[in-house]
């Protein structure tokens, strides 16, 4: 009887899939097309993590596709076209309206210029889509020269040379009309669309930087193929989307801190007037610590403190510091048993029989700032798109990608959360993760079980995105550094070694000797001599340091990876100095490769994910072909 069900069941699917190729005749092209696609090149996958909002150069990272441009254009004109010349159409794919600007400004934008230009990126174009199905080139291409540029594209010469002077013809044309400046960037958007077939960003979007509004805007355009592995800061602004209040008031101190009032106000509509009017009302000025931040600590240590209560598993009793000041002697008194001194002691909505209640006030303020942050539709839209092109962790040929860590013991067994009515360590802890988080956003921010766990993955010292003991209280509130220290799960240490990160590969599936795990979140430290290959490679940490405020101890502007077909390379950044540089002098990103897995055969589709989905593909096909063949199905054509 079961047999009987899956062979009905086998019969429905195929039905339903000979609505889309109804004649044999049909299964048979589309069978072809995916043998084809087989034998092609793997697509390059371009890796990039922890952006913190720093736009300009997650732009120009972005536009350059990590040097891939550069290294294309070199292979393709290196012996035609002179070093300065090949810098400038570098810079003009990277920034095309505003190098034509340039052009312009400075009257060298000639005819003769022009069609040069056009010449070098069409043979760059060509170059680069000779690696994709003609159908995916078509799809790729900007939707208002479509049809002249597939022409373009697939011109060659001939006995007669009919189609060069077609060809010709029709650069002329361009020429002739006021569209050859549109055309150039439909070039340019093009070539750096074929570059990367695939963008994986491991996490960190958010804080510290001014541009994270504006980096999600450019992805919710992007074109291409792309994927996003949660960040612990990209978890805070979901949760605070959700409307978790703790989440909230963390996003505001973060950005404060920062100075970026821009996200909060301009960007996402979020007022801070009832709150800094409050401040000043109550807390005292001239000490070190603005009354803004005084008022926006206490809140968050209440409401902080208030889950720490409520949620005795998460061991976080630790942070439990209100209950643990002594204001008339001016210290608090930490696990260590001393007793520290405090930088201000200015609490006045303290309540020292209860200090994690809120007071009216302060209830009132919390209420309005949830409200705006879950009706701010900008802001919807960004953590949509977060919801949508995210996820906890990704398994893809053959690489597990996460941003922070699996959380481990020290004798290197994963660590069991308890989670609910059950413990789960590993892969199934991650998956609960993902899950909760799912659920904080679908309920609309009526599942206040899943928005607890929103601020845990964002500060917990076992959240997969966190992985450590995050001192926010003692950096506040207290000047010896010492205490600022925040102990890291063990992975982050155990990983170094090769054993715990083939467990880990194990855990997910995965065949440790063909991948690597892929992460972010820690900066490496190339001044202390750190390498983000660890592991003897079963590591790789990209997170090289994005983020300005970090360069002065990372030393460089970033680590990105490429993923080709001939191998993984990763590349570190030097700090990017501004796109003005990058047109007047052609100026890049300066980048030092090291090619440290590459591949003695090309990888081809056949090698990847995809190539499995296109042999499931070709397997069902060839079942609804048999079908048509004995009868079981009729032909609708």
């Amino acid at each position: 009887m079961a047999q009987q069900d899956r062979s009905e069941q086998t019969l429905k699917y195929l039905e339903l899939l000979s609505h889309h190729f109804p004649t044999e005749q049909a299964v048979f092209t589309e069978i072809i097309n995916l043998q084809a696609i087989l034998n092609l090149p793997k697509g390059t996958e371009h890796f990039m993590s922890d952006l913190h909002g720093e736009y300009e150069a997650f732009m120009h990272i972005l536009n350059n596709c990590s040097g891939v441009i550069r290294e294309h254009v070199e292979l393709i004109l290196g012996e035609t076209v002179d070093e300065a010349d090949r810098a400038d159409l570098c810079t003009l794919i990277y920034y095309p309206h505003e190098k034509l600007r340039l052009q312009r400004a400075q009257h060298a934008d000639s005819p003769t210029w022009y069609r040069a230009i056009l010449g070098h990126l069409i043979t760059v174009t060509r170059a680069l889509s000779s690696r994709y199905t003609r159908s995916k080139v078509r799809k790729a291409i900007p939707r208002d020269y479509a049809y002249i540029i597939d022409e373009l594209l697939h011109t060659h010469p001939d006995e007669s040379n009919y189609r060069v002077r077609y060809h010709d013809r029709i650069i002329a044309s361009i020429l002739e009309t006021d569209a050859t400046e549109d055309f150039i960037c439909s070039l340019a958007a093009l070539i750096k669309r074929l570059a990367v077939d695939h963008l994986h960003l491991v996490g960190d979007v958010y804080d510290r930087g001014g541009g994270s509004s504006k980096i999600l805007d450019i992805l919710l355009a992007h074109q291409g193929l792309l994927d996003i592995q949660w960040g612990n800061h990209d978890m805070l602004w979901m949760g605070a989307a959700a409307g978790q209040a703790a989440c909230i008031v963390s996003v505001l101190r973060n950005n404060l801190r920062y100075g970026n009032y821009e996200i909060l106000e301009n960007d996402y509509g979020i007022s801070l007037r009832e709150l800094v009017a409050f401040a000043d009302a109550t807390y005292q000025d001239g000490e070190r610590i603005s009354p803004l931040i005084k008022a926006i600590n206490v809140l968050l240590f209440k409401l902080e403190g208030q889950l720490i209560r409520r949620h005795p598993e998460w061991d976080m009793a630790d942070r439990l510091l209100l209950e643990r000041m002594d204001l008339d002697a001016g210290t608090v008194r930490l696990d260590d048993g001393c007793d520290w001194p405090l930088t201000t002691c200015d609490f006045p909505t303290l309540d020292p029989a209860d200090p994690y209640a809120l007071t009216d006030d302060e209830q009132r303020i919390v209420d309005r700032l949830v409200a705006e942050f879950r009706d701010s539709d900008h802001l919807r839209r960004h953590v949509n798109f977060l919801y949508s092109h995210g996820s906890i962790y990704l398994a893809r040929n053959g690489n597990l990608l996460f941003h922070g860590c699996v959380p481990m013991n020290e004798d290197g067994t994963f660590f069991s959360m308890r989670c609910g009515d059950t413990c789960l360590s590993g892969r199934a802890y991650l998956d609960f993760c993902d899950d909760m988080a799912r659920r904080a956003w679908r309920s609309g921010g009526r599942d206040t079980e899943a928005l607890a766990w929103m601020w845990y993955l964002w500060i917990g010292f076992k959240s997969p995105v966190s992985g450590r003991l995050v001192k926010t209280f003692e950096r506040s509130y207290i000047e010896d550094t010492s205490t600022w220290v925040e102990p890291m799960d063990p992975y982050f240490t155990l990983t170094r070694d090769e054993g715990p990160c083939e467990r880990i590969m194990r855990e997910f599936g995965l065949i440790p000797e063909d991948g690597h795990i892929i992460n972010g979140h820690t900066p490496v430290k190339t001044l202390r001599g750190e390498s983000p290959i660890r592991a003897n490679g079963r590591l790789l940490v990209i997170d090289g340091g994005f983020c300005s405020a970090y360069q002065p101890k990372t030393g460089i502007a970033g680590y990105t990876l490429i993923y080709s077909s001939r191998g993984m390379r990763l590349k570190a950044h030097e700090a990017f100095k501004s796109v003005e540089d990058a047109l007047a002098r052609n100026l890049d990103i300066e980048s030092e490769t090291d090619f440290f897995a590459p591949v003695e055969q090309r990888i081809m589709v056949s090698d990847t994910d995809t190539g499995e989905e296109i042999r499931d593909q070709i397997h069902d096909l060839r079942s609804l072909l048999d079908a048509y063949r004995t009868g079981a199905l009729p032909e609708r054509g």
